[in-house]
């Protein structure tokens, strides 16, 4: 077996545990915690993703590019500058953040975490991102698995063990953990960079440019993450925590389905398309796009169908009434993000192609149908109107991306003559 097939195999083999957890992960809080406990926790977990975007400002999207276009003995100065970037907008963005618990979102009890966790998930999501542009999956998947794997595991074990620590106050910690090893294990990879580089100060004008690029971009990546947060704080006002929890655990295994797609599909093809239009290679990128298109499309509809098979046999097992009362939300979920999967294939198309403005009108597009959708199905459907504005939300963004990419395929068919 040769050293390539061994690393892609131990990579493939992290990151299918790493989903696993996250699948074990989604079923321990609804087993073991109240549905009080786990309706605050996904609300967490969604402010903490969209959070997230707020204080990376996107700008991972700006030194990808970079990165992927430089020799690997200029990566170094490059993280250095982002690094002071991403420093500022701390300082900004984070006593900001307080207004969150100041106007009763979040309650003040898991403040400390809040902020913890955020800083542990931003810097060990910029490093993987930052370790796979530079090929560096093998290190990538060990990170990944250590902030969204190991932990889970650890506390699977003391719920099950110890009885009185089965509260969302050890997961949140266990959570931590994992997200500073996660972070050590990015900083060791990136210490090994050529620091020769170093010796330049840093571009303030390149970082100027970063933020004119990444600006546009993280309006529509704040839209598209919106509906993933407005929704959960919109299902609690309509239909209450009991629902909100039955909405937690049903979303977790819809998004299972993205998880799986990062970790399986975009994380291998992405970097190549992306390199293929840098290069001009029409061929390249055409079959990266086909090879996109397929896997994308079969693994979704094949997590999609299995996921709502099998769930009544897990709902059983669970036993908690509340989750039975509102199964119908799974199947509505499940579409929506079937639809938000394949509108991931021109998505990445167009992100290789640079033609961020298709993909901020889109995701600004989708969000505001999901917002109309929702004020006029939620009187009719309290509950279910959500789901169903996810749904017509994804279709939207489906649609139009496919559209924007379409047409400018072929513009860039003609100019690859």
């Amino acid at each position: 077996m040769s050293t390539t097939v061994f690393i892609r195999l131990v990579n493939i083999g992290l990151r299918g545990s790493s989903l696993l957890a996250k699948f074990l992960l989604i079923f321990l809080i609804a087993y073991y915690l109240a549905p009080e406990e786990v309706a605050i926790y996904g609300l967490l977990v969604a402010t903490i993703s969209y959070s997230i975007y707020v204080i990376g400002f996107d700008f991972y999207v700006y030194t990808t590019r970079k990165l992927l276009g430089s020799r690997s003995d200029e990566w170094l100065r490059l993280l250095r500058d982002q690094s002071v970037f991403t420093v500022i907008v701390y300082s900004i963005i984070l006593p900001l953040l307080f207004f969150l618990f100041i106007a009763d979102l979040l309650p003040w009890k898991v403040a400390p975490w809040f902020f913890v966790l955020l800083v542990f998930e931003h810097l060990a999501q910029e490093l993987n991102r930052l370790l796979v542009a530079m090929s560096r999956q093998l290190y990538a998947s060990i990170a990944h698995f250590l902030r969204s794997g190991v932990w889970v595991l650890v506390v699977a074990v003391i719920f099950w063990l110890y009885p009185k620590f089965r509260t969302l106050e050890v997961l949140l910690m266990a959570w931590a953990v994992g997200g500073a090893l996660a972070c050590s294990m990015g900083f060791m990879a990136i210490a090994r960079l050529d620091r020769a580089c170093l010796k330049n100060s840093i571009d303030w004008s390149w970082l100027a440019q970063g933020v004119k690029v990444a600006l546009p971009l993280l309006f529509a990546t704040l839209a598209i993450r919106a509906l993933f947060t407005v929704d959960r704080y919109w299902l609690e006002a309509v239909g209450g925590e009991e629902a909100l929890a039955a909405y937690v655990l049903f979303a977790g295994i819809a998004n299972a389905v993205t998880s799986f797609l990062d970790a399986g599909v975009f994380v291998f093809l992405y970097p190549k398309i992306v390199r293929a239009f840098q290069i001009k290679d029409f061929k390249m990128f055409e079959s990266g796009m086909k090879s996109l298109s397929r896997q994308t499309v079969f693994i979704a509809f094949i997590m999609c169908v299995t996921a709502a098979v099998l769930v009544h046999p897990v709902l059983m097992a669970i036993g908690k009434e509340v989750y039975f009362n509102h199964v119908g939300m799974l199947y509505i979920l499940l579409f929506s993000i079937f639809l938000f999967a394949v509108s991931m294939i021109p998505h990445y198309g167009l992100y290789a192609m640079g033609k961020d403005n298709s993909i901020i009108k889109s995701n600004v597009f989708s969000f505001f149908v999901f917002l109309g959708l929702g004020f006029l199905l939620t009187d009719a459907f309290p509950i279910l109107g959500v789901p169903f504005s996810l749904c017509g939300a994804f279709f939207a963004m489906l649609v139009l991306k496919a559209f924007f990419y379409c047409r400018l395929k072929k513009t860039m068919t003609m100019n690859f003559g």
